[in-house]
């Protein structure tokens, strides 16, 4: 429906509303459905898709400088007071080509620079982004001491680590000043491996959880997933993910729909992130958190795959 001021802006009134979640003990309370902004590589497709994003009633943006033209992009989505209506959040230590930099200096050149680039004046949350070594990033007058100073100086808010690791998960915990993790690829419809390790953690540390990956990259978007390539085949994610892409198509359902529940319906105090790279992958995202899904379906995909919403 367009807009009936403006014939060029959708109508989103009326839609669908997305939740209003916590995340743990940040004091933040975003929606369910934050924006994920890896992919948005463009000017023009940035700025449409965090409009329509804001319009469609999503506050928590996401993005990082291993992103490549993310961030800058981003930074020009925000402008003119559309920074004012989110939680913005960064990462840092993951740059272009996997290059990966944990010292302080590095970390607050790093910052600096994408304070610089989204146009802010600090950041509600910086995530220390996928350290191959728990030390490089944790050690004393590493990244995470020197984050520690950038929060005393006001320059952000909120401390978190971006990462796959279970086990890093538990030990960033551990440390006391981390209020976030982003964990990704481990709890879908396919993988629910989190469920039983850092969740729990979290819930008993009051830690935000931001579940990311929850169509396990490209696996249960609605094409017919690989089972040759990507992390999502991990102990044989990919057949699974192909066996559950056949029982919905059989049935004229849309996978995405039910992988994007199924995420929201985690037992976590936080948010799930889509990625999209457009308007059009905002929309679906969009659409798969508040379309309505038959409990009937949802019955039968369980007795099928032991697994539902």
């Amino acid at each position: 429906m367009l807009h009936p001021k403006n014939p060029f802006k959708k109508d989103y009134s009326g839609m669908a509303q997305l939740e209003q979640r916590t995340l743990g003990r940040t004091g933040m309370t975003p929606r369910s459905l934050g924006l994920g902004c890896a992919s948005m590589q463009t000017e023009e497709d940035a700025v449409d898709a965090i409009h329509c994003a804001i319009d469609l009633g999503i506050n928590f943006v996401d993005t990082a400088p291993y992103y490549g033209n993310s961030e800058r992009c981003v930074g020009i989505g925000l402008e003119g007071g559309w920074r004012d209506k989110v939680y913005l959040e960064t990462k840092t230590g993951l740059y272009g080509n996997r290059v990966s930099d944990y010292t302080a200096s590095r970390t607050r050149s790093s910052v600096e620079n994408s304070l610089r680039l989204l146009k802010t004046d600090y950041f509600d949350a910086v995530l220390i982004h996928e350290p191959p070594e728990f030390e490089a990033a944790f050690a004393p007058g590493a990244a995470l001491d020197e984050l520690i100073l950038m929060k005393d100086q006001g320059l952000l808010k909120h401390i978190g680590v971006g990462l796959r690791s279970h086990d890093h998960h538990r030990r960033a915990i551990e440390t006391g000043p981390i209020d976030i993790i982003l964990t990704y690829l481990d709890y879908t419809l396919v993988n629910q491996s989190v469920a039983s390790t850092t969740l729990p953690l979290a819930r008993e540390n009051d830690i935000g959880i931001i579940l990311a990956s929850i169509l396990g990259m490209g696996q249960l978007t609605g094409l017919r997933p690989s089972v040759e390539v990507g992390e999502a085949r991990q102990e044989g994610g990919g057949v699974l993910a192909l066996a559950m892409w056949e029982w919905c198509r059989d049935r004229d359902v849309n996978i995405r729909h039910l992988a994007m529940q199924f995420g929201l319906a985690a037992p976590v105090d936080g948010i799930v992130m889509t990625g999209p790279a457009n308007r059009q992958h905002l929309e679906e995202a969009f659409e798969a958190a508040t379309v309505s899904i038959d409990p009937q379906i949802w019955k039968d995909f369980e007795a099928e795959f032991g697994v539902r919403a």
